[in-house]
């Protein structure tokens, strides 16, 4: 090996996350292992080999700690353990030696812009309006009128502000008002976030997914939003009627960023990647991975909410992110425990076996990391949850008009015929689907012309080809039906073809003798690609 390759090869073991595929797990609903209806670390230990079979470089596990679980764990009220629903910290020890065994990465939620109105740090914020902990969250006191200090709305429904009488102020909450926003401005708050990052990164984590993060900062002079424009896009929410110039994303969490990079780097090959919503997403997912210095990645809510999946939606979101010096690196999703199951919300007139094929593909010929939501390789669909087994806090808030998330929170079907379908001996937490157990992993397993075997091979696809997994990418067709994109690096190069409609559509690459076909999710027939599927052709040497 010469220098240069040598070199490449170090930045490459450093860089394990560039184009990784993660797996998330949702705890709750993904095996549980005590018989309580609620999936835990133990299923999720016992079940890593699974997993591990996908192809997969790691998991991201949803949050699992000490939580009086009003919005399902993303209510902290202890960073620094595990809720007994789930388990013990000596269980989760166990869960990231026996991943690390099977040469997977450990990635865990930070949901660092709020707590729970239980933790400690709260407790004692609003015990006083001063000591030591008064000023560790955001607290502002009432208009003259009696009225909370602006006009800021909480993303679940209702004014971003609770009256608290012990302190006889308001405080702010984005979320929950059982979710008290942390004044993560404060170099104290900073520091005390910082020991948290440590004391799981040496237990041996990965790295993080910053939940929510562009929420961390706001203006501090509480300046009222501006009213958003009436586009005829439905509006569910208060929030909703509104534009979050003053409430979110201010600039200051760039230098907090800046030094959670450096303790990640001083503890190694570490990764972070953030979770980024709003309006002004693709601005702040840039500014937070710029110049190599902040995130390593972040991700946003383009597929995750996206009503169709179209040509010209995937042209856009690759053209976000050109190849050049400063420029970030991004993250992709088309499911997560926030948003409808996407076979649900895309299939349209389509088939569905077909076009489960076909989007799986599509994901992991795209250039950035990748997320796998757990049953996203089953193609399991949303779940229509009745209004009284409801459990998500926004969907009662808003009923009927916001979807649950419920129905994409539901637990993993293991075996098709079992009680429980193989995910508990008792009552789940959650109802399954009716179609859940025909989608049963067992079943899957045994079948080689299941989602789940395809999902084997195009991750294999995917871990065998250093264009898919880091390379650069060139948009050579983009229309109504058709995308079509290069892929390369090194000296290979990918021709990755899709065919979104429910027809059959003529193309051929030019040159086709200069090409050989790599994988097909329905082989091509006379220069034909059939209604929803994929292709990726390889240039030959």
């Amino acid at each position: 090996m010469n220098e240069q390759s040598s070199r490449l090869a170090q930045r490459a073991q450093a860089e394990w996350w560039r184009g990784a595929a993660i797996y998330q797990v949702y705890p709750r609903s993904f095996a549980d292992s005590n018989g309580d209806g609620v999936g835990d670390l133990p299923g999720i230990t016992e079940r890593l080999d699974y997993i591990a079979s996908l192809g997969v470089d790691g998991i991201w596990l949803s949050p699992f700690f000490t939580s009086p679980m009003a919005d399902f764990g993303y209510d902290v009220a202890d960073y620094r353990d595990v809720d007994p629903i789930f388990g013990t910290l000596a269980d989760f020890d166990a869960l990231v030696a026996r991943a690390h065994q099977l040469g997977l990465k450990v990635i865990i939620d930070q949901v660092w812009s709020h707590t729970s109105d239980r933790h400690p740090w709260f407790v004692a914020s609003r015990a006083a309006r001063e000591g030591d902990h008064a000023d560790w969250y955001v607290w502002a006191d009432a208009r003259p009128d009696g009225s909370p200090p602006n006009n800021w709305q909480s993303v679940f429904g209702g004014p971003a502000w609770t009256w608290d009488a012990r302190r006889g102020q308001y405080y702010m909450h984005n979320f929950l008002s059982a979710q008290p926003q942390l004044n993560v401005r404060n170099p104290a708050v900073q520091d005390a976030l910082f020991d948290v990052a440590r004391f799981w990164l040496e237990r041996g984590v990965d790295g993080f997914r910053l939940d929510a993060i562009n929420f961390a900062m706001h203006d501090p002079a509480l300046t009222d939003n501006p009213p958003a424009p009436d586009d005829g896009t439905p509006r569910t929410r208060p929030f909703d009627y509104q534009l979050h110039h003053y409430n979110q994303s201010h600039a200051d969490i760039v230098p907090f960023l800046e030094r959670l990079r450096r303790l990640m780097d001083d503890h190694g090959a570490r990764f972070t990647v953030a979770e980024i919503g709003g309006g002004d997403a693709e601005r702040e997912m840039k500014l937070f991975t710029a110049e190599e210095r902040r995130l390593n990645s972040a991700y946003s809510f383009t597929f995750l909410y996206a009503d169709a999946l179209t040509p010209a939606l995937v042209a856009a979101a690759m053209a976000m992110w050109p190849d050049g010096p400063g420029v970030g690196w991004p993250s992709w999703a088309f499911e997560n425990h926030d948003a409808p199951r996407a076979i649900s919300r895309w299939v349209g007139r389509r088939d569905p076996a077909a076009f489960a094929r076909m989007k799986m593909l599509l994901l992991a010929c795209l250039r950035g990391n990748i997320f796998l939501y757990n049953g996203e390789e089953l193609g399991l669909t949303q779940v229509d949850i009745p209004f009284d087994r409801l459990r998500d806090p926004e969907a009662i808030a808003n009923w009927p008009l916001t979807l649950s998330r419920d129905g994409a929170r539901t637990p993993l079907p293991w075996r098709g015929d079992a009680p429980g379908l193989g995910f508990s001996t008792a009552e789940p937490w959650l109802p399954f689907g009716r179609d859940h157990a025909a989608l049963a992993i067992d079943r899957q397993d045994a079948d080689p012309a299941s989602l789940l075997a395809w999902t084997r091979a195009v991750l294999a696809l995917r871990n065998r080809h250093a264009a898919l997994r880091r390379g650069s990418v060139r948009i050579v067709t983009v229309d109504d039906d058709l995308l079509v994109f290069e892929r390369a690096a090194d000296n290979e190069a990918l021709l990755c073809a899709f065919n979104f409609s429910t027809a059959s559509r003529a193309w051929q690459p030019d040159a086709p003798g200069d090409w050989t076909l790599a994988i097909a999710s329905d082989p091509p027939d006379g220069g034909m690609l059939a209604p929803a599927s994929g292709l990726v052709l390889q240039l030959k040497e």
